[in-house]
């Protein structure tokens, strides 16, 4: 298998949610507890911080039609940031009484909605959820309860969607990706299957996308690897990585064909793998496809 290549060497707590944004060819992601948003422009192997706000964590980020990016932060709250002009805006307003902890994933669909997983408060005993953010700026909710929502990713047909359940906070649950129909009109998702119980495998899914092919990478948080599924579940292969928390994955490049890996520091590369916290690029000798723009407005 292909051996993953580190392309910028930071130590993220939580490296997640990385996006290639085509308007200026960079890779875009988040330290999601250190409220961070960076970039990679791969034509001159340079990276930057775009975005620094350690008040407040960012769980996801979507890409807007317009090129900005749509912050998911704290307790609901929702901002679009410009890195050009260094503005932020609020989109959607916190609302602690309906959202007790931060955002965790998100993904843009088709037709510029955003599923956003909402993590658990643990200590009141809320459970994890899923929301869905339709482009008016209000919330519905999807799913009611999970462990700890994390990745999604549409089927090629675009008529199921992908949900990752982590699990991570119950040792006694391995971790699932279930299937949805998806209703593409309404941003209806109904009957789910389980896609993959991930009991055996090391580690638990994490972030993923899907690649031409209809094939499943997920990223294996503590598993140190990046797997890849084929459509009926069925294990087709493995790309192993030196930091044990593998985060998410996305493909980049102009023809969609280097993958960008990210994963996180949690304690120290002592006891997380050197590299720990460092973006990487992999050829994975397949194609992705540009994710979908939100279109929520102000």
């Amino acid at each position: 298998m292909p051996q993953p290549e580190r392309v910028v060497d930071i130590e993220c707590e939580t490296g997640e949610g990385p996006l290639w944004h085509p308007d200026d060819g960079r890779i875009y992601w988040c330290d999601i507890p250190r409220g961070r948003v960076y970039r990679y422009d791969p034509s001159d192997d340079d990276h930057e911080l775009v975005y620094d706000d350690d008040t407040e964590r960012i769980g996801g980020f979507t890409i807007q039609r317009d090129g900005s990016l749509l912050l998911f932060q704290e307790a609901g709250a929702v901002r679009e940031l410009d890195p050009e002009r260094e503005t932020v805006e609020t989109v959607v307003e916190p609302d602690p009484d309906r959202f007790r902890e931060r955002f965790n994933d998100v993904i843009a669909d088709p037709e510029g909605r955003v599923f956003a997983g909402v993590m658990p408060d643990t200590e009141a005993g809320v459970p994890g959820q899923l929301y869905r953010l339709d482009t008016d700026g209000t919330f519905e909710l999807v799913r009611e309860s999970c462990v700890l929502p994390n990745g999604m990713g549409f089927t090629p047909d675009r008529l199921q969607l992908y949900f990752t359940d982590t699990c991570e906070v119950d040792p006694d649950e391995p971790g699932y990706i279930y299937r949805y129909d998806y209703d593409r009109a309404s941003g209806a998702i109904s009957d789910p299957e389980v896609f993959l119980d991930a009991g055996g495998i090391e580690g638990y899914p994490d972030g993923m996308t899907v690649d031409e092919e209809g094939y499943v990478w997920s990223a294996f948080w503590d598993g140190g690897a990046l797997r890849r599924f084929a459509p009926d579940g069925t294990p087709d292969a493995v790309v192993e990585f030196d930091p044990r928390k593998v985060s998410s994955v996305t493909f980049g490049g102009p023809s969609y064909d280097t993958a960008y890996v990210t994963t996180a520091c949690v304690e120290t590369r002592e006891t997380e793998g050197a590299g720990a916290g460092s973006l990487y690029r992999v050829d994975l000798g397949v194609t992705g496809h540009p994710e979908f723009r939100s279109a929520v407005t102000l």
